[in-house]
């Protein structure tokens, strides 16, 4: 019998995912991480990207903006800032939120407003990342 790994994906919105997987693919802070099942435990930070969650010949594509990946052998749990599947990415959404972060980060700011206009543009890039490699995988058009 075939092993597999327990995946569920929440985020403030809700749960985006909950099933078994044979692979979990995550955009972790240090690099892409592997996630088969009898792993060692693992907590680490994520970053924006994507999440790919692998069954037999089917893999879910989902885009998360960051969050907390908590890894046990027979388990896998993200806890993501925002997430949603890939087929819900909104390319004209993400390349407006990109020009206004631009426009932002050009203008006279204090720290605080630099740091969350900073943070914004690196989602939204990692967010068109993925919808490009998306649309080459033919998972988008």
């Amino acid at each position: 019998m075939a092993m597999t790994i327990d995946v569920q994906v929440v985020s403030t919105e809700g749960s985006i995912y909950d099933g078994v997987a044979d692979m979990v693919i995550a955009p972790g802070e240090m690099g892409e991480l592997g996630i088969l099942p009898q792993h060692a435990p693992l907590l680490t930070r994520l970053r924006p990207g994507e999440l790919r969650i692998l069954r037999g010949a089917e893999t879910e594509y989902l885009f998360i903006n960051g969050g907390i990946l908590e890894i046990q052998p027979d388990r896998v749990t993200v806890l993501a800032d925002g997430a949603e599947r890939a087929v819900d990415l909104d390319e004209a959404k993400a390349v407006a939120a990109k020009e206004r972060a631009e426009a932002l980060l050009a203008g006279h700011l204090d720290e605080m407003d630099y740091a969350r206009a900073q943070a914004e543009l690196l989602e939204q890039i990692a967010r068109l990342r993925a919808i490009q490699r998306l649309r080459e995988r033919g998972v988008l058009r």
